[in-house]
């Protein structure tokens, strides 16, 4: 008998190659006739001929995820886990023998159902990432499909997607912001996109993924399109930001800890305030640095490029070089690792030195020796002339600085623009510039404080569901999450957007003017209940309050009345 072996593990290694060679000798040994393709980094994968594939009588497949398998519709196949072919070769052979049925490749036109799985993730792990996995559910709901939705958030991985939902899975949906891990995909049909996009519109972005998913190859080039675009510099650096805001997050909060027993407390060796300082500052803050540009490096180089990543990023924070050598160092790294993987010239061999080895050891001197001789000192200078001037600029410059942050903190609610003010301020904070820091988390309320305002200032304008609607972006606004408008921005973009702009813009330049400052970067109004988080924390309250009733005032005069809650108002 004529069988065919295909393997294949998520890491793509060892356990692939290893399936691949006992059940060769296995098979052997029963007396079938046997070709393997194996999906293994140790050796090239070589596809079956037509003619293989037409001769064959028996197809077995043992893989933790399933490899594209609609070129042996019709044949006698089984498919079985890769550990329990491991296990006992021959035994799982004979049982796939025994148990093999006829492929069926189901094809999904328009109206079909499918079996679907998705990722959602976005930098902060908050308001997009869940959002937009509620709004692929529903629109799979209506359309008929099944879906299943992993959410990669700040509280960690929810609803995870095991080997099962994988392998039976007609489609995978990324919608991410983030650089993650596509690994366990390989040879799945894929679709890529943001979270921004599945959140607006998530019928589109479903049907899109049916119709163009491309099949998944980690590891080596893609053929053919798998979305709407490979991830590119923006996404590596938001990935970074993702990656430090959790020690961003803890390092400021306790350092504002610190400030309870009084601004200068710290200084006096020995008590729980200079405690609380080490811990924040020295040893939280002291790695914002080296974790951004460590995960700019991993989301463009994977593993490879943490160790290199994290040095620079080390070095542009003993340099003086601040966030912006960060990002430089976390780039360099990231791609000089890939340059590396793509042109060492290595015998196979050694081939499963080079990511553990190799890579990390040539791209850190690399990235080390230019960040040293090359990038650290110029760039350490721009950062002292940029945090002076924001340290000591007068009124008028803090204002128009306020309003700018303020106003790109509204403008797309956690889109890209929103995103780069976000980055920016988030990244001086290591450098112990607050002020922008408190400009951009006041302004990124304003927008879902706004719309709840509105709801109530011109309530026969607006439907009851979009009255329960402003309750909510109320409560999510006072959380910082400034998605909460989204939904009203998407029905009326060009009187809401401009409204939000207007009330971010205000709050920005008031929370300037104040001198407000905000040791954590997120956290919303709660952060005011911490003493010593934020500095002038009534002006910074009067200042979010007058950007939120100034955009809920314009939208409420701008919006036009809905005819049919207008026609029941009057009845």
């Amino acid at each position: 008998m004529k069988v065919l072996i295909i393997t294949a593990s998520p890491d793509g290694m060892s356990g692939s190659y290893m399936a691949a060679r006992m059940l060769e000798q296995a098979a052997t040994l029963l007396g079938w006739q046997v070709a393997v393709e194996c999906h293994s980094e140790l050796a090239p994968v070589i596809p079956f001929t037509q003619t293989q594939v037409a001769e064959a009588g028996l197809v077995v497949v043992a893989a933790c995820h399933l490899p594209e398998l609609s070129r042996f519709a019709g044949k006698p196949c089984f498919i079985g886990e890769l550990e329990d072919a491991l296990n006992d070769p021959q035994g799982w052979l004979e049982r796939a023998s025994a148990d093999a049925v006829p492929l069926e490749i189901p094809a999904h036109g328009p109206g079909q159902p499918a079996r679907l799985v998705a990722i959602t993730a976005c930098p902060t792990g908050v308001a997009h990432t869940f959002m937009s996995a509620e709004a692929l559910i529903g629109a799979a709901k209506r359309l008929g499909h099944s879906i299943k939705v992993e959410t990669q958030g700040s509280v960690g991985v929810q609803n995870t997607l095991t080997a099962t939902d994988i392998r039976e899975a007609d489609c995978v949906i990324v919608a991410a912001d983030i650089e993650v891990n596509l690994s366990r995909f390989n040879d799945k049909r894929l679709y890529r996109t943001g979270t921004g996009t599945a959140l607006k519109h998530p019928r589109e972005t479903i049907e899109t993924a049916l119709n163009e998913a491309a099949v998944w190859q980690d590891h080596s080039e893609q053929s053919g399109d798998s979305g709407e675009q490979a991830p590119g510099p923006y996404q590596h650096l938001l990935t970074g930001v993702s990656f430090m805001l959790p020690m961003v997050v803890a390092g400021g909060l306790i350092i504002a800890l610190s400030f309870m027993f009084g601004i200068e407390a710290f200084r006096e060796e020995g008590t729980l305030a200079a405690a609380l300082m080490k811990i924040g500052d020295n040893a939280a803050f002291a790695l914002m640095i080296p974790v951004l540009s460590g995960y700019i490096a991993y989301s463009i180089a994977d593993r490879p490029g943490i160790a290199p990543g994290m040095i620079g990023g080390m070095l542009a924070s003993s340099l003086g070089a601040g966030f912006i050598g960060g990002i430089i160092a976390g780039f360099l790294a990231g791609y000089s690792a890939v340059l590396l993987a793509r042109r060492l010239p290595m015998p196979k061999s050694l081939a499963s030195l080079t990511p553990i080895l190799l890579i990390p050891l040539l791209a850190s001197l690399f990235t080390g020796l230019v960040m040293i001789y090359v990038v650290g000192e110029p760039v350490a200078s721009i950062m002292t002339v940029m945090t002076g001037f924001l340290n000591n600029m007068g009124s008028a410059n803090a204002v128009l600085l306020g309003v700018i942050i303020g106003a790109m903190m509204c403008f797309d609610m956690g889109g890209p623009v929103n995103k780069a003010a976000y980055a920016f301020s988030v990244g001086l904070l290591a450098s112990q510039t607050y002020a922008p820091m408190a400009a951009a988390m006041a302004a990124g309320m304003v927008p879902a404080l706004g719309m709840g305002i509105a709801t109530v200032l011109a309530r026969r304008k607006f439907s009851v569901s979009e009255q329960e609607a402003g309750k909510a972006s109320f409560v999510l606004g006072l959380c910082f999450i400034s998605e909460g408008a989204i939904p009203f921005a998407a029905r009326d973009p060009l009187r809401v957007i401009p409204s939000c702009m207007a009330g971010g813009a205000l709050t920005g330049a008031l929370s300037m003017v104040f001198g407000a400052k905000l040791l954590a970067p997120h956290g919303g109004v709660f952060v005011l209940m911490i003493p010593g988080a934020v500095q002038q924390p009534g002006w910074y309250g009067l200042a979010i309050a007058a950007g939120a009733l100034l955009t809920g005032l314009v939208y409420a005069v701008l919006k036009r009345g809905n005819v049919h809650v207008l026609a029941q108002a009057g009845s």
